[in-house]
């Protein structure tokens, strides 16, 4: 199996080669490519650490070498946030980064499974999806918006409050990935929330990534969290393609379009990418109030990715 890292020389591109690096199984060939010189020289690093994945790095200009053959491909490339940006902020540079990248996934791996990573996700994913229709490749069982972030950090955070070990929390998050489109449904986490509690924990989920702008004070947003995050997704894939029952992942993908055009709920993945998108149960009162609150913002980040390939 083929596993490629586009954006690999970026914060979160290292990290999550890092942890693909050391938990892809035996005879996984792991690509890496970014527009940085210095990509080569991360490949170059990560192949002295003893497991039995080949690195190959690759950078310049055409992603092309790095995607030949590709099962899955993972997209971190782009700017990250300062103080002060929203994930919409990111829109103008982000957007054109990503249209290319999966126009040359298009022409070189048409049959792999792409997970974008690159925010803002609620749009990029959508940019994704038209470049693929417009080449003839697209098939939304293949697209992922890697909302992973999302739900590690509601495990973490109702783990804190309730003082358990976050291995053993679970929160399914639903909607999107920025700001009040993120719902963590704390009603299934198997813990009691107040109305008041709820919201309060719903809000801090919402505004982890700022918490962590904040926190770098200009140095950054979050990379290692993201990295893990984007590893836990990958390797999901990864287990599904290799023919592993019941992968069930959060991740936000083109279903019924009930809702919106897109839509992260959990996914039961296999071999073919998504193989059904499971129901997210009942909600709470606040939850509904939330998610309603939500739809108008999500359907127009997915609007403007959606026309930002048109035009």
């Amino acid at each position: 199996m083929k596993v490629v890292i586009l954006g690999a020389a970026g914060g979160i591109g290292q990290a999550l080669a890092l942890l693909l690096k050391t938990e892809l199984p035996s005879g996984t060939e792991l690509s890496l490519y970014d527009i940085a010189p210095v990509t080569p020289g991360v490949a170059a690093d990560l192949s002295h650490i003893p497991t039995p994945v080949k690195v190959e790095g690759y950078s310049g200009e055409d992603p092309s070498p790095a995607l030949l053959n590709a099962d899955i491909v993972l997209i971190s490339a782009g700017v990250a946030r300062k103080p002060g940006m929203d994930r919409s902020d990111l829109f103008n540079i982000n957007a054109g980064i990503v249209k290319n990248l999966v126009s040359s996934c298009a022409d070189n791996c048409p049959k792999a499974l792409i997970g974008i990573i690159t925010n803002p996700v609620n749009t990029t994913v959508a940019i994704a999806a038209e470049v693929l229709k417009n080449k003839g490749v697209y098939d939304p069982a293949k697209l992922f918006g890697v909302t992973t972030l999302d739900v590690i950090r509601s495990s973490t955070f109702v783990a804190e409050v309730f003082n358990k070990d976050p291995m053993d929390v679970k929160v399914p998050v639903i909607g999107g990935h920025s700001g009040i489109t993120i719902l963590p449904l704390l009603s299934q986490s198997g813990f009691e929330f107040s109305d008041d509690d709820a919201a309060a924990m719903t809000k801090r989920i919402q505004n982890a990534g700022t918490e962590v702008v904040d926190a770098k004070a200009g140095g950054g947003s979050a990379t290692l969290s993201m990295g893990q995050a984007a590893a836990k997704f990958g390797l999901s894939l990864v287990r599904a393609l290799n023919g592993e029952k019941d992968v069930i992942e959060c991740t936000y993908v083109e279903g019924s379009g009930e809702l919106a055009r897109f839509f992260a709920q959990p996914v039961l993945l296999g071999k073919n990418g998504v193989e059904k998108i499971l129901n997210y149960g009942t909600l709470s009162d606040f939850e509904q109030t939330t998610l309603d609150d939500a739809l108008d913002t999500l359907r127009s980040d997915i609007k403007i990715g959606e026309e930002f390939v048109k035009y």
